[in-house]
């Protein structure tokens, strides 16, 4: 728990995990028995493929079955070297994969090295974090001008044309849902 006696969103994620995934934290893990040598990839294949959970509750279980939080094994996890030394932004890339994800199940998330690449029939979008304080959400928007927090994505990347800087949850607004639909 954090220090100003409200739950982390860490904690928050843990208490919530029976209602939106059926099991609580020490039960999936034990669902999944010993896990020796596997690496956190292959626990991560298993655990959303053929259980269905979202990225987020299945990174922390895979963390959490190989005894390891999230940010200390960056190796098998492209997500996890991102945030280090940015974990207060990884609830934000958390919440986004969780909405997008609701968006379709057409929804293919590709963690790259330095980015997080969205893809339906084609990339819509790109989650990377920019700063400490912030994730930047790039997306495909040729249909509007920049205006409000669309920003145009200057030399950033050439498929796309817009990005969203966001530093909290609550900064996650309709703009991505309109990148997806366009992207169908």
């Amino acid at each position: 728990m954090s220090t100003d006696n409200k739950p982390s969103p860490l904690d928050n994620m843990i208490a919530n995990m029976p209602e939106k995934t059926g099991k609580s934290l020490q039960e999936w893990v034990a669902l999944l028995g010993p896990v020796g040598a596997r690496k956190h990839g292959e626990l991560m294949k298993v655990l959303k493929g053929e259980h269905g959970l979202t990225h987020g509750y299945a990174n922390l279980v895979a963390h959490t079955a190989r005894d390891s939080m999230p940010s200390n094994d960056t190796a098998d996890d492209p997500v996890a070297a991102q945030y280090a030394g940015k974990e207060t932004l990884k609830p934000v890339y958390d919440r986004l994969v969780e909405l997008m994800q609701a968006f379709g199940d057409d929804v293919e998330i590709a963690p790259k090295k330095a980015y997080v690449s969205l893809r339906r029939a084609k990339q819509f979008a790109l989650i990377q974090t920019t700063t400490k304080t912030r994730v930047d959400v790039v997306i495909k928007r040729r249909d509007v001008d920049p205006g409000y927090r669309l920003e145009a994505s200057g030399s950033f990347n050439s498929m796309v044309t817009h990005r969203v800087p966001t530093a909290h949850v609550n900064d996650i607004d309709d703009e991505l849902k309109a990148a997806y639909d366009k992207a169908g």
